[in-house]
Order: structure tokens, then C-alpha cells, then sequence
């Protein structure tokens, strides 16, 4: 809860703690706004100056081999992304397309050829793995190394991921393309802060794009189409004969026309030269099903269930790496990771080769990776936790709920414990070998199989990665792995064991960033309960976990828990570390932030004015802890009426922010809102209006849309738009706003009924009562039930039905 609360129209608000602070300019790399990266000066200048060569790409592998049956689909995509009437223009309009659709569809493969057709029509095309934010940015990196390696080779992923950012902005006429997208609105941030080239995304989700982008569908192959493509992967240059053709049809309904499914087939077949009505008879049939009735995970499952046999049965090493492989993350696993299965590199090469040769996974560009298809591994991990359950089942000795170990998955665990950097490893090369390894580390905790125990040396991994995370400021990422954690703390170790409570803090610390607050709240209650009864209730991990509880309380509008238990902590925390240590200082702050937050701000100012003079004389004048002092002490002038005494503090402290932190660091934006608001509140519409506006554009910039920071700062210039009496301007703000808060924040937070407060004195403005006084009944009904009766918002929401009330009673006495 410690931090700046801007003062705004909205309420008070937390500036960004996980911000980067450099010297010259900012980029936002995630559209959460988590991650903000300052870039120094050269780093601007190389990313204006760098171009790239000429049909500079990354794309992962080459589109020279079969391509059947997409012809069309890829001239509609191009005429989609590139009109003929554009196409030609210098300048690429920047313009998005998705294309979504069953996994094994195709999608990656008609993105890779689009990408090799019209490569020399863009000045860059770069493939983005998008599963995840984390992958967004570490390919974004790449682009860094690859354009300008004397800088990049000396500085973490996300220095590189924002000088890549930079670079596309300053570049234009490239072509993006965002691989197997999880979550449409992960790309939110990059459509709008990338507006001059093209972006295409493929992905498995067929929703969610209706706000982020058009988006294709691409279906099943047509039966003659798939027969073709069987008939040339597993011929060759052969010419079918009819009866050849007749047994690929049967056989491509079989597969129910699934590209992936077909290629597999093919390649089988060419490798083993078995017939192509042979092949269908090893598969079986259990459903005589048309196309648009098969199970394509079925039907998959049954080809790379004869793949996998001919794989043994010519090297079992490469069905022991593949069985390691479906654990880990599909995308880029160094060959190094293998190592641990096969310690000998021209053993593992063959291996590697028999599963390339099956089309059982693919090389990376440098051929130092290798990357595998997500169906490939959830058949095979299916298959092999079955037959461990059967095994299981049929074993007396086995331990009840234990199960039977799960071929690959030991070995799997084993490769991540070995290359994850140690704990005392620090700095970019151990950052890198991280970066690398978390898509793995990930993987490994969401494909665990249900029902078996984590080992404590796999935990520990998850602990390990957990607080990278943590020092990198990302907390919020690090909740699976947190769960796991915890678990095999509860089962080894014991409830109410020091171990198991401290993960259950760090747990509830990271569902709190991800603004999960009922999980963080409940966690943080059951965890204070049990350090209270086992290690006492003066503790210093006790106090912590008191602490961080009334934060949550305070963070969800419940002051009526917060304040109490923040008087306590703080009377404890004097006593146990005295008056001037940072715990006890933090509270205190915390403490005045309550009491503000609550109208109290007799008690408010005062303890905001003690702990700005303790913070002075500890740490210093300019020390970031002392200027969030000063700016809060100013919010607490400015709420009182003390505008003579709140604005040059806010002017003073707008100053230093900018001196010591940067102009667009975000605490600098949170007192350039807070200063903005005082003007408003002195009259001084003018200034107040050119301030809004001016922080609305570069947060919008920095932080994405729907940022509640961003958020913060349009209402306030819709505050001021209606303050000038322009309600053409200020109600659609209102409207925008609290429609985004809605969904951002959620129905009852205090930001949002603030934003519902706002819009209905818009509409009461504009002489809309009908509208207005809805919205007024409906704001104070949930500011009873979430703030409390005698809460000043509360009250304020109550006078103001009144008065619509009145008014409306008044013009029927008139009419």
C-alpha cells in the first residue's frame, strides 16, 4: 500500500512500483504497464539511426517444402493486409489480421508462407512466439541482437524488448507476426503502440478478437486438397494410381483432413514405406465419421501412436527425449536442456534427427533449439499418464495416490534443475539463462500430472523461478508456480510449518499484483491466524503478514478493517523496531493513507507531516520515499481546503520527481495529475486542462488504454472538460471511463462508483435526469454496501439523489 495517491476527482491512487527507472526516454514493453523500460540516450540514437538489411527475418523455418491447399486463404490474407490500391505505397498502412482456428489447422504454416512470399515487400519480418507476455517480450529481444548487438549483448531482456519497441517506431514498413496468440488482448499494447507496419496472429482461440482485430477463420482442408497433400508427402514425385488416390481419400477422413494430422501420416509413410491402405488398417477404425465430425485429438492421437512405436523401435533415445520433451514448453528448448537424458552430443543428435525425419518436432533458426508441436505433446503426455495409471492400478506395492512414475517427466524436472541459475547467480547472463528457461519452468508446473506429489527439488525450482520474478518485479506472473510451492510445503513440511507460512505469504503477496484481492485477503487472513498461534504475535513475520493484510483491506475499499489493523501494526512496529526504521515508517505512511482515504483528515495530516520529517532527516530530501511523503502530505493539504499550502507543494515536489526520476517516470506522472487536480480545485481551468491532457497522452503511451493509472487521469480531464462547461466533451470521457473501469477494475470498486458518481452529475449537467438519477440510486446502493453508511462518499452520493429528486419534483410543480 506504500506509494503516492494522486489527487484526482477519482480518489487516491498508487503510483507504479514496478517501474524501471533510466535516464532519457521510457517504453512500456507489456500492456499492463508492469514494466516500463528507460533507455539511455545511445540506445535511443542506435534505434534511430540502426536500419535493417535488406530481407532481414527470423522466421523459423523455410516455406520451401509442400504447400497444398492454402493457396487460396493466402491471397485472401494478402488482400486483407494489403489491398492492391496500397500495396504498392511506400509507406504500409498499418493495418492487423488474426487468424484463428483449430490447433494443427495450418495457421503458423500459412503465416510462415505469407511471410517467405511477400518478405521483399517489408523492410523487416519478424516472428513473434505469442503464448504469453513473457515470450512477446523475449522475442522482441531478439529483434535488439539481431539489429544492434553491440548494445543489446550488454543489457537485460527487457532493455532489448524496448529498444525493439523503439526501433518498429521509428521504422516503418514491417511485417509482425505473432505466432499462437493465448490471449487476444496481450496484444492490445503492441497494435496500438506499433501503428506503421503489419501485424498478423495466428492463434487457437477463435473469441476474443472482436475488440483486438479482424480475424480469418481457417477450417478443415477440402477432401481434395488432403488427398493431394498424402498423396505427395508419401509418394514423393511418384503419380498416384487411382486406387493409391481412392486409399488416400479413405485415409484423409480418417485423419479428418487436419493438416497436421495428414503431414504426420505422410511423413510416416515415406520414412517406413508402409502402403497408404496399410496404414489406414494400423490405425483402425472405431467411428465411421465425416470430416466435420471427427475428433482431431483422437484422430491425431491414433497417427502418432504408430509414429512414436517407429520411433522406438529405430532409436528408443529419441523416444525418451520425446517423452521429455512434451513436459517442457513447445517452443525453443535448448538442445543443452537435453543433456541431462543425453550426455552424449552425437547420440543426442541422432535422436534429435529421428524425431526431426517424423516430423515430430522442428530445429530453431540457429539450430541450437528445437520446438514441437503442442498437440504432439498432449497426446503423448496423455498416452503416458494413462498407461503410469494402469501400471499403477495393477502394482499392490505402489503407494495409494501416488501413482507410477511418468516416463519423460523425471528426466524433464531433472534438466531444469540443472540449468537454472543458483541462487547467488545475478546479473544479464544469469537474467538471460532465465528468460530462456521460464517458458520451461512454467510448462513444468501446468503439465504436471494430477493426483502425484511434487518433490522438494522440483519445488525448489518453482521457488527459485518465483523469485526471479519477484526481483524483477513481476510478482503477479509467479502464482502457478507459488501454488505448487506451497503445496508440497503443506504435504512434506505441514500446515503451520515456517516454510509452509511464508509461501503461503509470498502466495497471497502475488494474487494481490495480479489484483485477485478475495484470494489475497483470504490467504493473508488464514496465514496471520496461524503466525499468530505458532510464532506469537510480536513477530517481525507476523507483523509483516499484519501489515500486508490491512494493504489488501485497504487496496478493496474495506477501511473499516484497514484502519484498526494498520493502528495496531504501527504501535507494535514503534515498539519492536523504533520510530525511524523503514517498517515502521512504511506503516505509518500507510496508516495517513487510510485515515485520508476515509475523510479522517485531522488524523491524516498530522501523521503525514511526522513521517515526512522523519523521512527527511533519515533519507534525505530527494530520497523517492521522502518525495512520495511530500506529495502525499500534499494530497492531504489539497482535500482539505489548503490549497495555498498544497499546490507549491505539489509544484516542488513535480519538480524534483522530474530532476531525480525523469519526466515520464510514472510517479513523476502521478504528481503531474495530483498538480493538474489542485488547479482545477483553485479555478485555474486552463493550466489544469493542458496538464490533463498532456498526462493523458504520454500515460496512454507508457502505460496502454486501460491502465487504471490511465484510467485515473481521463476521468480527471473529463472533471475538467465539465468543469468548462463542456459536456459535449466531458460526458463520452465519462461514459469511456467507467465502461473500461467496469470491466478493468470490476462493478463495485471504488474507482468504478467514483466513475458512476461522475457520469450521473454529467447527465444531471445536462439537464438528463432520466438518466441521471438511475445511476445516482444505483452508485449510493453499492457505496452503502462496499464503503459503509457514514462514509463521505456515501453521503456525497446521497445529497446528490436528493437534489435530482428535488429537481425533478420541482419541474412537475412548474409544469
Amino acid at each position: 500500500m506504500s506509494g503516492d495517491r494522486p489527487s484526482t476527482p477519482s480518489g487516491p491512487q498508487a503510483s507504479g512500483p514496478r517501474s524501471i527507472a533510466a535516464a532519457d526516454i521510457a517504453v512500456a514493453i507489456t500492456g499492463d504497464g508492469a514494466r516500463v523500460v528507460m533507455l539511455p540516450p545511445e540506445a535511443v540514437r542506435w534505434a534511430r539511426e540502426v536500419s535493417a538489411p535488406p530481407g532481414a527475418a527470423n522466421l523459423p523455418w523455410s516455406a520451401s517444402g509442400v504447400f497444398v491447399g492454402r493457396e487460396q486463404e493466402l491471397r485472401r490474407l494478402r488482400e486483407l493486409l494489403a489491398p492492391e490500391d496500397e500495396a504498392a505505397a511506400v509507406r504500409l498502412p498499418s493495418r492487423t489480421q488474426a487468424v484463428h482456428g483449430l490447433g494443427g489447422v495450418g495457421k503458423s504454416s500459412l503465416a510462415l508462407h505469407y511471410a517467405h512470399a511477400y518478405r521483399r515487400e517489408y523492410t523487416l519480418v519478424w516472428w513473434i512466439t505469442a503464448e504469453s507476455t513473457e515470450q512477446i517480450v523475449t522475442s522482441l529481444a531478439a529483434l535488439a541482437v539481431r539489429l544492434c548487438p553491440q548494445w543489446a549483448a550488454a543489457v537485460g531482456v527487457e532493455e532489448r524488448a524496448a529498444w525493439a519497441i523503439l526501433w518498429l517506431q521509428w521504422h516503418p514498413g514491417w511485417l509482425l507476426v505473432f505466432d499462437n496468440v493465448e490471449d487476444p488482448t496481450d496484444l492490445r499494447h503492441y497494435l496500438g503502440t506499433l501503428a506503421d507496419g503489419h501485424h498478423l496472429a495466428t492463434s487457437r482461440k477463435a473469441t476474443g478478437w472482436h475488440t483486438v482485430a479482424p480475424a480469418m477463420a481457417l477450417g478443415l482442408m477440402d477432401p481434395d486438397a488432403s488427398v493431394e497433400l498424402l498423396c505427395t508427402l508419401a509418394l514423393g514425385p511418384e503419380r498416384p494410381t487411382p486406387q493409391q488416390r481412392r486409399q488416400a481419400g479413405d485415409l484423409a477422413a480418417e485423419l479428418g483432413y487436419l493438416p497436421l494430422a495428414l503431414e504426420q501420416a505422410g511423413a510416416y509413410l515415406h520414412q517406413t514405406g508402409t502402403a497408404l491402405g496399410a496404414y489406414r488398417h494400423l490405425l483402425g477404425r472405431s467411428l465411421d465419421r465425416a470430416a466435420d465430425g471427427t475428433d482431431p485429438e483422437r484422430t491425431i492421437a491414433r497417427v502418432w501412436l504408430h509414429t512414436l512405436t517407429a520411433v522406438e523401435r529405430r532409436d528408443p533415445l529419441a523416444a525418451r527425449l520425446l517423452h521429455t520433451i512434451v513436459w517442457l514448453a513447445p517452443d525453443d528448448i535448448p538442445r543443452t536442456l537435453l543433456a541431462a537424458a543425453a550426455p552424449d552430443p552425437i547420440a543426442l543428435g541422432d535422436a534429435l534427427g529421428v524425431l526431426h525425419a517424423y516430423n515430430m518436432i522442428a530445429f530453431t533458426a540457429d539450430r541450437q533449439g528445437i520446438t514441437v508441436h503442442r498437440l504432439v505433446q498432449l497426446v503423448v503426455r496423455t498416452r503416458v499418464t494413462a498407461d503410469a495409471d494402469a501400471d499403477a492400478d495393477a502394482d499392490a506395492e505402489v503407494e495409494a495416490g501416488a501413482g507410477a512414475a511418468v516416463p519423460g517427466r523425471q528426466d524433464a524436472e531433472q534438466a531444469l534443475r540443472q540449468a537454472v541459475p543458483g541462487r547467488n547467480d545475478t546479473g544479464t547472463e544469469a537474467d538471460t539463462r532465465w528468460e530462456r528457461l521460464l517458458p520451461h519452468v512454467f510448462a513444468l508446473v501446468q503439465s504436471a500430472p494430477p493426483g502425484r506429489p511434487v518433490s522438494a527439488e522440483t519445488a525448489e525450482i518453482y521457488r527459485a523461478a518465483a523469485r526471479y520474478l519477484h526481483r524483477q518485479g513481476r510478482d503477479a506472473h509467479s502464482v502457478p508456480l507459488r501454488v505448487a510451492d506451497l503445496a508440497q510445503a503443506e504435504q512434506t513440511l505441514g500446515d503451520t510449518h515456517p516454510s509452509t507460512l511464508a509461501g503461503r505469504t509470498g502466495l497471497a503477496g502475488a494474487y494481490e499484483e495480479a489484483g485477485d484481492l478475495e484470494r489475497a485477503i483470504a490467504l493473508y487472513e488464514a496465514t496471520l491466524a496461524q503466525q499468530e498461534r505458532v510464532l506469537g504475535d510480536a513477530h517481525p513475520d507476523t507483523l509483516i503478514s499484519r501489515n500486508n493484510l490491512a494493504g489488501a483491506y485497504a487496496e478493496a475499499g474495506d477501511l473499516q478493517r484497514a484502519v484498526p489493523l494498520l493502528e495496531s501494526t504501527l504501535a507494535q512496529r514503534e515498539r519492536e523496531f523504533g520510530e525511524t526504521h523503514h517498517f515502521t515508517l512504511n506503516t505509518r505512511n500507510n496508516l495517513a493513507l487510510a485515515y485520508e482515504q476515509a475523510g479522517d483528515l485531522e488524523r491524516a495530516i498530522p501523521l503525514f507531516e511526522s513521517t515526512l520529517a522523519l523521512r527527511e532527516r533519515v533519507l534525505g530530501d530527494a530520497h523517492p520515499s521522502t518525495l512520495t511523503s511530500r506529495n502525499n502530505l500534499a494530497l492531504a493539504y489539497r482535500r482539505a481546503g489548503d490549497l495555498e499550502r498544497a499546490i507549491p507543494l505539489y509544484e516542488a515536489t513535480l519538480a524534483q520527481r522530474e530532476r531525480v526520476l525523469g519526466d515520464t517516470h510514472p510517479q513523476t506522472l502521478v504528481s503531474r495529475i495530483n498538480l493538474a487536480g489542485a488547479y482545477r480545485a483553485a479555478g485555474d481551468l486552463e493550466r489544469a486542462v493542458q496538464l490533463y491532457e498532456a498526462t493523458l497522452a504520454l500515460r496512454e503511451r507508457v502505460f496502454g488504454d486501460t491502465h487504471p493509472d490511465t484510467l485515473v487521469t481521463r476521468n480527471g480531464l473529463a472533471g475538467v472538460y465539465r468543469a468548462m462547461g463542456d459536456l459535449e466533451r466531458a460526458i463520452p470521457l465519462y461514459e469511456a471511463t467507467l465502461a473500461q473501469r467496469e470491466r478493468v477494475l470490476g462493478e463495485t470498486h471504488p474507482r468504478t462508483l467514483n466513475s458512476r458518481n461522475n457520469l450521473a452529475i454529467a447527465y444531471e449537467d445536462a439537464g438528463d435526469l432520466e438518466r441521471a438519477i438511475p445511476l445516482y440510486e444505483a452508485t449510493l446502493a453499492q457505496r452503502e454496501r462496499v464503503l459503509g453508511e457514514t462514509h463521505p462518499a456515501t453521503r456525497a452520493s446521497r445529497t446528490n439523489l436528493a437534489g435530482a429528486r428535488r429537481a425533478v419534483e420541482a419541474a412537475r410543480r412548474s409544469d
